[in-house]
């Protein structure tokens, strides 16, 4: 087998594997697929953990899963498709961080690799076991990347940022123990 053979059969593993996994979790959040929760049940979660309001985001977080992981697995208009991966993985990691890395504690681990695979295949393209290579890459420019990156950051700069303000304000009230209970014996 060949070096670029190689790469291509590389390059389409890791788009199946991380696109797949993208899409089934997006179909969890909007169609309850997969032991999900749907809309109903993800707007309800998004909303408990400061993303407001929660049907929207639970939408958004779908779309951009479900969307973005299918159009990886196909490698169809994959700078798009990546960028909007790995900005619903940022989200899904700001949720997570408090836990720490390692998702067995419940930190952001899994979403971060998620969306750093995504970015990944952004950047480096889908190869020529794709549907971009078999349209001629139309929908696979190299100016799209940049763009499409910019884009994604904005938007979930907004979107992050807005729920890191509301968390810190529901705080504001909170007052927290001076002493530990153990020493107050």
């Amino acid at each position: 087998m060949r070096r670029n053979d190689r790469r291509d059969l590389g390059l389409l593993l890791l788009r199946l594997g991380a696109g797949g996994a993208l899409a089934a979790h997006g179909a969890q959040k909007l169609f309850g697929w997969f032991g999900g929760h749907g809309i109903e049940g993800t707007g309800q979660f998004m909303e408990s953990v400061g993303y407001v309001p929660g049907k929207t985001s639970a939408t958004a977080a779908g779309l951009a899963e479900a969307g973005g992981g299918t159009l990886l697995a196909l490698g169809l208009a994959t700078p798009a498709a990546g960028a909007a991966a790995a900005g619903a993985m940022a989200g899904a990691a700001a949720v997570h961080a408090p836990n720490g890395f390692f998702n067995q504690g419940g930190g952001y681990e899994y979403a971060a690799t998620l969306g750093l695979t995504a970015a990944g295949l952004a950047i480096t393209g889908p190869g020529r076991l794709s549907l971009d290579h078999l349209l001629g890459h139309a929908v696979n420019r190299g100016w799209m990347i940049p763009a499409a990156f910019a884009a994604t950051a904005a938007g979930t700069a907004v979107v992050v940022g807005a729920r890191a303000r509301r968390l810190r304000k529901a705080k504001e009230g909170e007052q927290e123990a001076l002493f530990e209970e153990e020493y107050m014996e």
